[in-house]
């Protein structure tokens, strides 16, 4: 078949925008094409990551924290990462960072339009958008669709309110963000609130809910308001301005191959981690395993490790919050205040040891996690 690109990347988010970046600087030839909807003019998400020295988007960095609280009643623990950071990237400054790179790049095109439909065709795959086909030899796409339900399985909804506000006068501490404050009725789940400073009077606060359905939308509001007031004891402040969103926690396996020509990537490749909801480090993860694929075999599909011990700690993790989301908040107490900051970042990143690995799960309620592990292992071999 002759092919009008080399790579087609449909989807141009933080999946399709951190591939082509990848695919450009690792000097590979050929042409590609970026196709998205419409261009993006706002910023529509907030991304937080953790990791040591710069980054490849160190650019667009617009805060970082060495510090990280994580709260309950009764407990409270101030993390020092060094030598990782936490950092966080506004949507709208890293679409604009890509814009202006995308235009330097001469054998890159990008389109807008609706993409209606993604199919193989000969040697390649084609896409189909705003009525036009396009051809190439490789296609991958970040158009997210939920998986349907598979037994054996768990399916978990991270959904959150987030407002940046501003106060009357100082009352936040600029060096250290708040991961987790559980300080707030857990009413069964897994319930807390994210807290980014960006200095003494601004800051985005974001209510987070870990559960199989949504909340009423006034709920969210509720528990902004009632963690304003009740537990900062801010009464008086001014909101600049308003997220949400809805993040799959699954340990369902997606599709990688779901043909010859085309590879899902991003949160529609299975990139999200399944107990935390983290995405853009493994979007980078797996943008960096594409290219070495093609570096090295001439096709995208690398290989996966035979032995997944870390997504068996994720499933179990995970099990843990779908069944017992109302002890949720004493798991991640137990996970940050046992262990040293920087070793529960590795695990999360899964880049620890087996050693590390039992160091881990040797600091957490060891009934209630074998419980889970067992529960894992009959859901997998009796789903029904």
């Amino acid at each position: 078949m002759a092919v009008d690109y080399d790579y087609i990347i449909a989807g141009a988010g933080a999946a399709g925008l951190s591939l082509v970046y990848h695919l450009v600087q690792a000097g590979l030839p050929g042409r590609i094409l970026l196709l998205e909807r419409a261009p993006k003019t706002h910023n529509d998400r907030t991304w937080c990551f953790w990791e040591v020295g710069e980054g490849p988007f160190e650019a667009v960095v617009g805060h970082r924290w060495t510090q990280l609280w994580v709260r309950d009643r009764g407990f409270a623990r101030r993390l020092d990462l060094q030598p990782y950071a936490y950092k966080m990237i506004r949507g709208l400054d890293f679409y604009r960072y890509m814009q202006r790179w995308l235009a330097q790049q001469p054998n890159l095109e990008l389109r807008y339009g609706t993409i209606q439909a993604i199919e193989e065709e000969g040697q390649g795959a084609a896409v189909v958008q705003a009525g036009q086909r396009y051809r190439g030899r490789w296609v991958f796409h970040s158009l997210y669709r939920p998986p349907p339900p598979r037994l054996g399985y768990r399916y978990l909804l991270q959904h959150f309110l987030g407002w940046v506000v501003r106060a009357p006068e100082p009352v936040f501490d600029p060096q250290a963000a708040t991961l987790m404050d559980f300080r707030t009725p857990q009413e069964g789940q897994v319930r807390f609130v994210y807290l980014l400073p960006f200095d003494a009077q601004r800051a985005l606060v974001e209510y987070t809910v870990f559960s199989p359905e949504r909340l009423p939308p006034m709920a969210y509001q509720e528990g902004l308001r009632a963690y304003l007031a009740g537990v900062l004891g801010l009464k008086a402040y001014t909101i600049l301005e308003v997220e949400s969103g809805v993040i799959p926690m699954t340990d369902a396996p997606f599709p990688r191959r779901p043909s010859p020509h085309v590879m899902p990537i991003g949160m529609a490749g299975g990139q999200t981690k399944a107990s935390t909801g983290y995405t853009f480090q493994r979007i980078q993860r797996q943008s960096r395993q594409i290219v070495q694929s093609l570096r090295t075999t001439g096709q995208p599909f690398y290989p996966e490790p035979l032995l997944r011990r870390h997504a068996l700690l994720d499933s179990v993790l995970l099990e843990v919050l779908y069944r017992w989301g109302g002890r949720g908040h004493r798991v991640f107490c137990d996970l940050f205040g046992r262990n040293p900051p920087q070793r529960i970042l590795r695990f999360l990143d899964e880049k620890t040891s087996l050693w590390e690995d039992l160091q881990v799960m040797a600091r957490v309620d060891i009934p209630l996690f074998l419980a889970a592990t067992l529960a894992t292992f009959w859901r997998r071999v009796w789903p029904g």
